[in-house]
């Protein structure tokens, strides 16, 4: 039994830093390879027919352990706001040589 003070862990993550993540759904891969999103999660994420997912997956001793999938659009946007400032000091070290 967890004692109150103490915080579960799964592969280094607590459950405090993990407070955005939770189990939604549990869902089925057919034999094409295809899964469903439930209703209930794709209007909560405002997922509509045509949508653009990223499918960004973590790997572990050589297998891919999770995955996630973000709107394209999103996912750009997530992109250029991480590489956006690297570029800008790349830009300026370049520049004083």
């Amino acid at each position: 039994m967890v004692k109150k003070s103490e915080k579960a862990s799964f592969s280094g993550l607590t459950c405090e830093r993990m407070s955005c993540c939770k189990v939604e759904a549990l869902i089925s891969v057919d034999e094409r390879g295809q899964m469903v999103l439930p209703k209930e999660i794709r209007d909560k994420a405002d997922i509509h027919a045509g949508d653009k997912l990223a499918l960004v997956s973590w790997e572990k001793e050589g297998k891919v352990c999770c995955f996630t999938l973000i709107k394209a659009g999103d996912f750009g946007d997530m992109v250029k706001g991480l590489l956006g400032p690297m570029m800008k000091e790349v830009m300026a070290s370049d520049a004083a040589k």
